[in-house]
């Protein structure tokens, strides 16, 4: 049978729970000739709260689940067995698309797993400042100074900020975990 890529949507918040209920009856009902792959594309995120940097794991799309399986047979009928197993996963809401739902493309799957395989190599800083905000520096040779944000720089994960020194402003370039937003 020809396995192609789905969405599933799941109970947001809890798709690692779908996902690690699908793997554990895979094996129970031996559906491994029918699903190959179930995957929850996410991507590591560094923040800095309260002055501690920490690294978290953020979906790409939360509430939905990508599953390569077999859902339709060779005469585009639906495969009643993957419909029932995938319906009847605690924490699935459905498929998306109804009771017809329709594979992803080739170029929307390549797109996605490449998304996946760009982020896996550093984590990405979680961006929540804004040009002209003001902040606080909290490490560094200007610990304790405020500034305003100049420019953001997502793709290094660097700011530049305006820092009044000695009565005269110099732009200082730092990483994001440096700063935090003044409340």
């Amino acid at each position: 049978m020809n396995k192609q890529w789905f969405v599933i949507q799941a109970l947001s918040g809890h798709e690692f729970k779908v996902r690690e209920n699908m793997m554990r009856r895979l094996e129970i009902e031996e559906m491994g000739d029918l699903i190959e792959e179930v995957l929850i594309p996410t991507e590591k995120v560094t923040e800095v709260k309260m002055g501690k940097k920490r690294e978290l794991t953020r979906k790409f799309y939360p509430g939905y689940i990508l599953g390569k399986l077999a859902l339709y047979n060779e005469d585009y009928s639906i495969n009643e067995r993957t419909w029932h197993f995938i319906q009847q996963t605690p924490g699935v809401i459905g498929f998306v698309g109804g009771d017809k739902p329709a594979p992803l493309r080739k170029s929307e799957v390549d797109s996605i797993l490449n998304q996946v395989e760009d982020k896996k190599e550093k984590p990405t800083p979680k961006i929540n400042f804004t040009e002209g905000e003001t902040i606080k520096i909290n490490d560094g040779p200007f610990e304790n100074f405020t500034g305003e944000v100049g420019e953001i720089d997502p793709v290094r994960g660097k700011l530049k900020v305006t820092v009044s020194i000695f009565g005269r402003t110099a732009p200082v370039e730092l990483e994001y975990w440096q700063v935090e937003k003044i409340s």
